[in-house]
């Protein structure tokens, strides 16, 4: 019997081992790792041995507890709690209103904002302290998981002197979820919100999803899909919305719903939406009324109108501005704002889909109600793996316009793809508008300084599901810490960003972070490279986007082809955007617009986004135009192969278990990579009439091979693509 409960033991033992040891990517970038350097752990047990933290708050509870148990599992250490600085090595957390020892740091204080902090060195009754100070309790909350970032990325904690606030007002999650739970271009599992439950049951994972939007700074969320369900504007959903907005309150993040501008109609019981309507205009001032009464700090409404089937206030002959101002003014008394949504076009006007947002907006400058901002895509197109900014950023100087990413990864390879967006987000908002002459980036644009406007806002479709890894590749999450980073500061590096995830994800060994980081750096341009080189966009796969569909000609409306964006023909490809073609260059400010007028002037990454090229157009590579694209197509495939040999020197670097997700999911990519490159390059050879030229691999199969592919069931759509 004692050998047999021995044995039962050492099984169960060995069990917890091993559970213990395995990584399933749950814990984000917030794992805590033990420090093991014994000169680092040592320091940082001196530098907070005591803790001077009165939290009665729940933000300010939330806050102490995360610190607590990040010490207890990083330094194996609880400090001693006190009320007066006694001894060096001190942590000292607080506002003015909780501190003493807070409050006489004024010029700290005056310099932050509300949702600022301070970190710094200071000595307290002769003796050193580390001091964390807010305005404000969230303040405090973000002050506290930087310090913590500082301890994971084993940073120094000597001469300390961080000041940090937000640029951007509004840093905030769109997510694309549907009441039953499928997500629109979702790639990692079903909806987080588990609406059935609701509102009797809290899942713990909606408190770590908070925990982790708090840490890089999202204040934001949107619980529902831009395609709404005028269902979710019933008593029964706001109840259950309500129970989410509690969970979340504690970490600084708002709660807001996406509407359908028909909801008066389908589930009102009147008989128009009309904007103008007065008995709609009551309808939706009582529905605002009611959603406060459950939650008191509600942010407001995401809006899709007039867009791919969306009822809007066009239905009823009237503008984007009369509609969104209609909903500000039921918001208003509370505070709270409407998020107006940009992205429109219609197959019946019979122009550049790219030219179709900023012909409706911007005579509208100026006419929004102030606590209405137009949300804006970052191209014009559709979340493109590369796009042009879109020409409404710098256009509209009346009005706040609020940026628009895509975080889940619909054009790029869905969540087995390796793609690093941090440089794609950056590209973006770098990029000059000249919209008050040189240096008017698009980032000076959306956090209000450009013209001077105090409603700012960055957006970000969300890729998180129900996986246990949360965004379906462990790579993808640092997409989402990448778009909150970028949130809270649009001027921050990408490089800096991935270099903090990969220390807090993986580990802070730079044999393995070195290499790796400049893996996440390369991954967007080589998967440009294998899916859309030289500026070709929309030649995905009709409907759920998955794999090349350059072929693609029939798909209900000329606009969702693929042959209505490349316009390959036997004398050349790509889009002619100049003034001989469809002029979206005119919508640019005039540096822009005669840089890209000209096709020898156009950059290389857009050349066939603004021009219809000869296939033997000369490049600076000295190749011609078919030359570079199969060069650019078979470079992408070589990049992924190296992606794949840099990764392999990393096992034993990090755990077994993401190390085999990666590798797996790396060989994934390496074929669908070849699948881009062999479909695209055998479909526009059909009308260069050009060979493949010599030393490159010859495709597996002929053209009609890739073109009758059928793909069933694929996430993030419903049915047969």
């Amino acid at each position: 019997m004692r050998k047999s409960i021995c044995f039962i033991a050492a099984v169960l033992l060995l069990f917890s081992t091993l559970h213990a040891w395995a990584e399933d990517n749950y814990r984000l970038w917030l794992r805590y790792e033990r420090v093991t350097e014994p000169a680092l752990y040592n320091n940082y047990r001196q530098s907070v041995k005591q803790l001077i933290f009165p939290a009665g708050s729940p933000t300010l509870k939330v806050a102490k507890t995360e610190l607590q148990n990040a010490l207890g599992q990083m330094l194996s250490l609880q400090p001693a709690e006190a009320n007066t600085v006694t001894a060096n090595g001190t942590l000292v957390i607080g506002t003015p209103q909780t501190s003493t020892l807070i409050a006489q740091h004024r010029q700290e204080l005056n310099t932050i904002r509300r949702e600022g902090y301070f970190i710094k060195n200071t000595q307290q009754n002769g003796k050193v302290t580390i001091t964390i100070g807010a305005n404000t309790d969230v303040g405090v909350l973000y002050g506290v998981f930087n310090f913590l970032k500082l301890l994971q990325t084993h940073s120094s904690l000597n001469h300390l002197a961080l000041i940090d606030q937000p640029k951007i007002q509004c840093r905030i999650l769109n997510h694309w979820d549907n009441l039953d739970r499928t997500v629109e271009r979702g790639y990692a599992g079903s909806s987080l919100w588990k609406w059935h439950k609701l509102p009797g049951y809290i899942d713990r994972r909606y408190i770590d999803y908070a925990r982790a939007n708090a840490s890089i700074g999202i204040n934001a969320t949107v619980v529902n899909n831009v395609n709404a369900n005028a269902l979710s504007l019933t008593t029964d959903y706001i109840t259950k919305a309500a129970a989410l907005a509690k969970a979340f309150r504690p970490y600084g993040i708002k709660l807001f719903l996406s509407i359908r501008f028909s909801a008066p109609v389908e589930i009102g019981g009147l008989k128009t939406a009309d904007p103008l309507d007065a008995g709609v205009q009551k309808w939706w001032k009582d529905k605002a009324d009611e959603i406060y009464r459950y939650i008191p700090d509600f942010g407001g409404f995401l809006v899709k109108a007039n867009s791919e089937g969306q009822p809007g206030p066009q239905t009823y002959g009237r503008n984007h501005a009369e509609g969104a101002n209609m909903l500000a003014d039921a918001l208003k008394p509370h505070g709270g704002i409407v998020m107006w949504r940009a992205f429109v076009y219609d197959d019946k006007v019979p122009d550049d889909r790219a030219k179709q947002a900023y012909n409706e907006f911007k005579p509208l400058d100026g006419q929004f109600h102030s606590n209405v901002i137009v949300q804006v895509k970052n191209g014009a197109i559709d979340f493109q793996p590369r796009e042009p900014f879109h020409p409404l950023f710098g256009a509209m100087p009346k009005t706040p316009v609020m940026m628009e990413f895509q975080i889940t990864q619909e054009y790029l390879g869905f969540s087995t793809h390796l793609v690093y967006l941090g440089q794609l987000f950056k590209e973006t908002l770098a990029s000059d508008t000249y919209a008050h002459g040189k240096g008017s980036t698009v980032a000076k644009v959306i956090d209000g300084q450009l013209d001077h406007q105090p409603l700012t806002g960055m957006a970000g479709v969300a890729n998180i599901g129900s996986d246990v890894n949360w965004c379906g590749h462990p790579f993808a999450q640092a997409n989402w810490y990448a778009f909150g980073r970028l949130a809270w500061n649009p001027e921050q590096s990408p490089n800096t960003i991935a270099d903090d995830w990969l220390r807090m994800t993986f580990t802070n060994d730079a044999a393995f972070v070195n290499p790796v980081k400049q893996m996440m750096m390369d991954s967007r341009e080589i998967t440009v490279n294998y899916m859309t080189p030289l500026g070709l966009h929309h030649i995905m796969g009709r409907d759920a986007h998955y794999g090349p569909g350059p072929w693609v000609a029939q798909a209900g409306r000329p606009d969702w082809t693929a042959v209505y964006y490349h316009k390959a023909d036997s004398a050349g490809v790509g889009f002619e955007r100049s003034s001989r073609g469809s002029n979206a260059v005119a919508q640019y400010f005039p540096e822009v617009r005669n840089q890209l007028e000209n096709v020898q002037t156009t950059p290389e990454k857009f050349l066939l986004w603004f021009h219809h090229v000869s296939w033997n157009y000369a490049m600076p590579s000295g190749r011609n135009l078919w030359q570079e694209m199969v060069h650019r197509y078979y470079s992408g495939v070589d990049s992924v192969r190296n992606m794949q040999k840099t990764w392999s020197l990393m096992q034993g670097k990090i755990d077994n278990e993401r190390f085999a997700e990666v590798k797996d999911l790396l060989a994934i990519q390496e074929q669908e990579a070849e699948w881009w490159r062999n479909s695209c390059v055998l479909y526009f050879q059909h009308f260069s009439k050009m060979p493949i030229p010599a030393g490159y691999e010859k495709p597996d199969h002929d053209l009609a091979y890739y073109e009758n592919q059928k793909f069933y069931f694929i996430p993030g759509t419903r049915g047969v693509q």
